[in-house]
C-alpha cells in the first residue's frame, strides 16, 4: 500500500499544478486516461459529457456494477500557496481538493488492477464541471452512459473542520438543492433630469431583494435566499435608469421545497415588475439537486468504515453546500460520505487550501473495502 500511496500522492501533486475549470478539463481527462492505459482496465469509456471518462474493471463472475466517482474541475481561483507543486495556471486552482478525489480513484484502479474483483464490475467515473451543476447531468444524459450504469454510486468529499481522517456519515439528504436564479427588469430610460417619463426599475430592485429574503420564512423546513448580486443602470449621473438585473442563491434540503420556492420566487418577481409596469424575464443557472444517501448502501460504507476501525461521527443535518452528485443519487443506491480535512484546515474554496494527503490511504482503503463487501 505505502508504494501506492507514494505513486498517487506524485500524481495528485502533478494534477495540483495544472487545474483546469468547469467544461475545459481537457489536460486533466488526458492525463487520467494516459495512467489508467498503463494499468490495462477492461474498458475506458469516453465522451462522458465534455471530457468525462470512466475507467471498467470487470470481476470473473456476474455481479453488480458499483460506480466510484471522482471531480475533474478545479476553480477560478488565484492560488495563495507556496509550496513547489502550487497551480501553474493564473488565476485556477483545485481549492476543493478535486485533485485528492482523482488520486483516490487511481489509488482504487492501481490496487484492482493487480487482483480483479471477483465478481461485477466497478467503475471509476472521472466527471467534468461539478462545480457548475453541469457535469453529472451531461454524464448521464450521454449515450454512452448505458455502458456504465451501475447498481450502486460512492463519493466521498474532504470536510475541513473536521479531525482529521474522520469519516462523517448522514442517512437521507446529506447536501442541499441550490439554483442560481437570475431576474433582469426592463422598464424606459429618461434624462436624470426627467424621471417622470421613465419606468425605472429603482423601487423593484429594492422590493425583490426584501421580498426574496423574506420567503424562506413562508416555506416548511430549511430554506434559504441568498442575494449575491445586483445591478440598477449604469454610472451615467445624467440618465435615470431602465433597467436592472437581481441574482439570487435558493437553497433547501428537499427537492420538493425547492419547487414550491422557485415558483415562489418567480411569482414575487412577476408581481412586483407587473406592479412597477416593467417586463421580467427569469432565468436559472448552475442547478444542483439534493444528495440524497440510499439506506442499503450507507451500510455498506458503514460496515466498511467499521473493518477499518475508523473514527466516525454521525451529521444531524445536511450540509448546506451542494454537490451534483445528486443527480446520481436521483438514479441509483448511492452514497456520499465526508472525509475530515482537519479541523483548522483552510477551508473549501479558500486560495490557501490544499488536499491533505493524510486521506489517500483512508479514501482508496474505504472505497476497495466496499468492493470486497460487494464481491460476497
Amino acid at each position: 500500500m505505502n508504494s501506492i500511496i507514494k505513486e498517487i500522492s506524485k500524481l495528485r501533486k502533478q494534477l495540483h499544478q495544472a487545474p483546469e475549470i468547469s467544461g475545459k478539463e481537457k489536460y486533466t481527462s488526458r492525463k487520467i486516461k494516459s495512467y489508467f492505459e498503463a494499468l490495462s482496465p477492461d474498458e475506458i469509456v469516453e465522451d462522458l459529457g465534455t471530457h468525462g471518462l470512466a475507467i471498467v474493471f470487470n470481476g470473473k463472475d456476474k455481479g453488480p456494477s458499483t460506480l466510484f466517482r471522482a471531480e475533474l474541475d478545479a476553480l477560478p481561483i488565484t492560488e495563495n500557496n507556496d509550496f513547489n507543486y502550487k497551480s501553474n495556471i493564473p488565476g485556477v486552482a483545485h481549492s476543493c481538493g478535486h485533485d485528492g478525489h482523482m488520486a483516490i480513484l487511481c489509488g482504487i484502479g492501481l490496487t484492482i488492477s493487480k487482483q480483479r474483483p471477483k465478481k461485477g464490475r466497478v467503475i471509476l467515473l472521472f466527471q467534468p464541471a461539478e462545480e457548475t451543476g453541469m457535469g453529472a447531468k451531461e454524464v448521464i444524459e450521454s449515450p454512452h452512459y448505458q455502458k456504465i450504469k451501475p447498481d450502486y454510486a460512492f463519493a466521498l468529499h474532504n470536510l475541513p473542520g473536521y479531525p482529521l481522517g474522520e469519516v462523517v456519515l448522514k442517512e437521507g439528504a446529506f447536501t442541499a438543492a441550490s439554483k442560481g436564479m437570475i431576474i433582469a427588469l426592463k422598464g424606459k430610460t429618461s434624462h436624470a433630469a426627467h424621471p417622470e417619463d421613465a419606468i425605472s426599475p429603482a423601487n423593484a430592485i429594492c422590493q425583490l431583494i426584501s421580498g426574496l429574503q423574506e420567503l424562506p420564512k413562508q416555506m416548511p423546513g430549511f430554506s434559504l435566499v441568498t442575494i449575491i448580486h445586483a445591478q440598477l443602470g449604469e454610472v451615467a449621473f445624467g440618465t435615470t435608469p431602465g433597467e436592472a438585473k437581481v441574482m439570487a442563491t435558493l437553497r433547501t434540503f428537499d427537492n420538493d421545497i425547492m419547487t414550491s420556492l422557485t415558483e415562489r420566487a418567480c411569482s414575487i418577481s412577476r408581481k412586483i415588475a407587473a406592479d412597477q409596469g416593467l417586463k421580467c424575464s427569469i432565468s436559472f443557472t448552475e442547478e444542483f439537486q439534493v444528495v440524497e444517501n440510499d439506506t442499503d448502501a450507507g451500510e455498506l460504507v458503514n460496515e466498511a468504515v467499521e473493518h477499518l476501525k475508523l473514527a466516525k461521527r454521525h451529521a444531524n443535518e445536511p450540509f448546506r453546500w451542494s454537490e451534483d452528485f445528486g443527480v446520481l443519487s436521483a438514479t441509483t443506491q448511492s452514497y456520499l460520505f465526508g472525509l475530515g480535512s482537519g479541523k483548522n484546515h483552510p477551508q473549501l474554496h479558500e486560495n490557501s487550501y490544499d488536499f491533505p494527503d493524510e486521506l489517500l490511504p483512508i479514501g482508496v482503503d474505504i472505497f476497495c473495502a466496499i468492493i470486497q463487501r460487494l464481491n460476497h
